[in-house]
């Protein structure tokens, strides 16, 4: 088989499972508005994997690639950008899982998109300026002072939250300079260990 065929043929599966990610994953859970949808069909989840991992691309579970970086499932990234509802006039920080596949599907929707590893958005380094729209690629156990200080009035966060041991999307509008995480649904979603909270020790 020749380069050329066999670069069609990938193209072909390509798209054959992202169409069956969309009406077997996505649709079935209630994901159904064209802009998700139209975006989750155009990236292709396979581009940002390790070849030994690509055949896992469009399972209905995330996919680690190392102990800091993961793509998550395909419902996680189809109910983020539903709730999160972004604008073209919106300003977009990303707080990166470790593979740019949620900037790349955010990226033509909005006015511009900034990414921040999580260890930096963690630290509170790295974050200049204020952004009217943050999307975080996985699962926090708490929002930091300096992630909250670079949402606008008014703005809207979406993350995952780890809420008692276990992970559910959430979002939130900053409002009077106040911003807190509400739970939206539960979904499986990786954790950002770089937000974990330091850890008491209790004495029986």
């Amino acid at each position: 088989m020749s380069d050329t065929t066999m670069s069609v043929t990938k193209s072909a599966n390509s798209e054959t499972a992202r169409k069956a990610m969309i009406d077997s994953q996505l649709r079935t859970s209630g994901v159904n508005e064209e802009f998700v949808l139209g975006r989750m069909n155009s990236v292709p989840r396979e581009a940002f994997l390790p070849e030994d991992k690509a055949s896992l691309a469009y399972i209905d579970r995330s996919v680690s690639i190392g102990p800091d970086a993961h793509l998550a499932s395909p419902l996680f990234y189809g109910k983020l950008l539903l709730e999160a509802a972004p604008m073209p006039s919106d300003r977009v920080l990303i707080v990166e899982g470790g593979t740019g596949y949620l900037a790349e599907l955010v990226r033509p929707l909005v006015a511009d998109v900034t990414v921040v590893a999580a260890k930096d958005a963690a630290e509170g380094s790295a974050i200049k300026g204020t952004y009217s729209m943050i999307l975080i690629d996985g699962a926090i156990e708490a929002l930091t002072q300096g992630l909250s200080d670079a949402l606008e009035e008014e703005g809207t966060i979406v993350s995952g939250l780890l809420l008692r041991g276990v992970t559910r999307l959430a979002s939130g509008r900053k409002v009077v300079g106040h911003l807190s995480l509400e739970p939206v649904a539960d979904i499986g979603i990786p954790l950002l260990h770089a937000f974990d909270q330091p850890r008491e020790w209790t004495f029986s």
